[in-house]
């Protein structure tokens, strides 16, 4: 048996996956980590420390580690806590995404170390929303490379390939732990504000790497099919998959539409259903996210 197929059976990643594609994704990657990990940075060192507030993550824990051993420097903290887990995730994650989660943790390591930007906000809650504005930004720049800023990131990707726990699993697990944290060795009041930041900074996040140009995925079952899809194809300018069904209830021959469309022209869709058939059964569902090169993002793992 090939040794590359019988790696690739026991869950391992194939390692000959190529570092990059091209030169200029190469360079692109690098600017999107580096520039990343020094906004990331910048909220850290000049909204959190300066205001006592945490963030989730292992960035969040290495301000709570902070807190107690001050003389460390918070660049080092985070270095030493991902140690471990690239040790951990080199037999477990593809290639390519643990050599720029390296690039992106040692950008992100010497930015906590010489990103220092006064920011004076006298209010806590605008402070809050600002930071979480400023830590998504960043990591969703970083995201949206071919790595990432390491620390939780590579450890869901590594625990999603080897045990298929869900990236959400993972970070609520590690937050939720970050926030009981917050709670025995800050205050109330501080678990609130890291709330706050938390909630922002993943929203900002998903903004950024997914772009606004987030797509629902369509259903519709009609007798005027054939025009729904004509339509689709012609006004909207939307590839649609017609798939043969059958009711369960009649057991009668259906045409079920299938199509995926952006969220801004949603709209426009139902508007063009009313008019051909108001009898019209239509779902509509949101997508996490599209495969496809003229879609959405490729998988970079």
């Amino acid at each position: 048996m090939d040794p590359a197929q019988n790696e690739q059976g026991r869950g391992f990643p194939l390692r000959s996956q190529p570092l990059y594609t091209t030169p200029q994704q190469f360079v692109l990657d690098l600017l999107l980590l580096v520039g990343g990990s020094m906004i990331f940075a910048l909220g850290i060192n000049s909204i959190l420390k300066p205001m006592h507030f945490v963030t989730g993550g292992i960035a969040g824990l290495a301000l709570i580690i902070q807190k107690f051993i001050p003389a460390l420097n918070l660049g080092w903290i985070y270095l030493l806590i991902n140690i471990p887990l690239f040790a951990l995730a080199w037999m477990a994650v593809g290639r390519r995404f643990f050599f720029y989660s390296l690039i992106g943790m040692i950008s992100l390591t010497v930015s906590l170390t010489f990103v220092q930007v006064p920011i004076d906000l006298d209010d806590k809650l605008l402070n809050a929303l600002l930071a979480g504005m400023i830590l998504g930004i960043g990591s969703g720049l970083s995201l949206r490379s071919s790595g990432s800023q390491g620390g939780l990131d590579i450890l869901s990707v590594m625990l999603l390939m080897r045990f298929s726990i869900t990236l959400g699993n993972t970070v609520l697990t590690m937050n939720t732990l970050i926030l009981l944290m917050v709670a025995v060795f800050y205050s109330l009041e501080a678990v609130l504000y890291t709330l706050i930041v938390i909630y922002v900074s993943s929203k900002i996040m998903n903004i950024v790497v997914t772009g606004l140009s987030q797509r629902k995925a369509v259903f519709i079952i009609s007798p005027h099919w054939e025009v729904i899809a004509r339509e689709i194809l012609k006004d909207i300018r939307k590839g649609v998959t017609i798939i043969e069904a059958r009711g369960g209830y009649s057991h009668k021959q259906e045409y079920l539409l299938y199509a995926v469309i952006p969220t801004m022209e949603i709209g426009q869709m139902k508007v063009m259903i009313r008019r051909i058939d108001p009898d019209a059964f239509v779902v509509i569902s949101n997508t996490q996210e599209v495969i496809n090169p003229r879609l959405g993002n490729q998988p970079r793992w």
